[in-house]
């Protein structure tokens, strides 16, 4: 279905508007095979671009459509390719920034979905919403307004989402990367009136780091997902296979199967003890906590609040 699709993206694209039924349609054949193709989303990205107004509708779609192909366009489902970040960061950075909201809400949602995404990816949605908020341009798909002269509500939310995202560089937990972002975010802002949900952003956001934990293989890369997806595929045949014969064939061994390899005993990762250990701040990021207070010569009012609520912790 590919070449109806892209026959009506580009008519709409060449009008520089999309009207109800047309987007309708677009949906009829963008989802009539389930799959979303290259160059249908390219399609796509280039009628985004085009387009004088941008309903809320449009965007659900736009996010949806671009997230399925980025993250199920080809297996292993959830996950996102070095090439397919590539070629993301291409379609959206065309001319250097991030144009529409509703290519800065394709990131962001991308990022929700997948449970992991190359680190390429992740650095560049962060520095796009730090930009983004910075810079204040657009409404935000999630409401509100962007502002380049204080944190807004909106702004807030879709740091919050970027921050813990399953897909960003830890999953739903805050990493020195997206802490350092939150610090610069809140320099530059400091003598703004900014919205309440910012005070509370900052300092969630910097305690996780310095006192949260993550498993050391909580993301599997695209790569090791492939290998484990072939793995499982290529054994669970065989196996049930192995299995049926040897019932049909030896039924006294399978009766002793239980005698000879036991049962399973309980194990795994103590989570009480690795969240203890989480929350013991070390040295090093005490040290980091240290240069990034000191940075401005100063203690502002956030940080004072933020060095309460870790001893408070302790």
């Amino acid at each position: 279905m590919t070449t109806p699709f892209i026959a009506i993206a580009r008519a709409a694209t060449a009008e520089g508007r999309l009207a109800a039924d047309t987007l309708l349609a677009l949906r009829r054949e963008g989802w009539g095979d389930g799959l979303i193709t290259r160059a249908e989303a390219e399609a796509l990205f280039a009628l985004n671009a085009a387009l004088h107004e941008r309903s809320a509708e449009w965007c659900d779609f736009f996010v949806e459509a671009i997230g399925e192909f980025v993250l199920n366009g080809s297996p292993p489902r959830l996950q996102c390719s070095e090439d397919e970040a590539a070629w993301l960061i291409s379609q959206v950075d065309h001319d250097g920034v991030v144009e529409t909201m509703a290519e800065l809400e394709c990131l962001v949602r991308i990022l929700e979905r997948a449970e992991n995404t190359p680190d390429r990816l992740k650095h560049y949605v962060l520095a796009q919403v730090e930009r983004a908020v910075l810079s204040g341009v657009g409404p935000t798909r999630c409401g509100g307004e962007l502002a380049a002269t204080h944190i807004t509500a909106a702004e807030c939310r879709i740091v919050r989402r970027v921050v813990f995202a399953s897909g960003g560089h830890g999953p739903a937990a805050v990493t020195r990367h997206d802490a350092e972002m939150l610090f610069r975010l809140k320099d530059a802002t400091l003598a703004e009136e900014n919205a309440p949900e910012w005070e509370a952003l900052f300092l969630d956001g910097v305690t996780n780091y310095l006192k949260g934990f993550t498993l050391a293989h909580a993301q599997l890369d695209h790569a090791r997902r492939r290998e484990l997806e072939a793995f499982i595929a290529d054994n669970q045949a065989s196996v049930g296979r192995f299995m049926t014969r040897l019932a049909r064939e030896a039924p006294q061994v399978m009766n002793h199967f239980g005698k000879v390899f036991g049962k399973k005993q309980p194990g795994g990762p103590d989570y009480g003890a690795l969240a203890a250990a989480g929350a013991e701040v070390t040295p090093f990021e005490q040290e980091w906590l240290a240069r990034m207070i000191g940075a401005d010569g100063e203690v502002d009012e956030l940080e004072t609040r933020l060095i309460a609520r870790l001893a408070a912790e302790v």
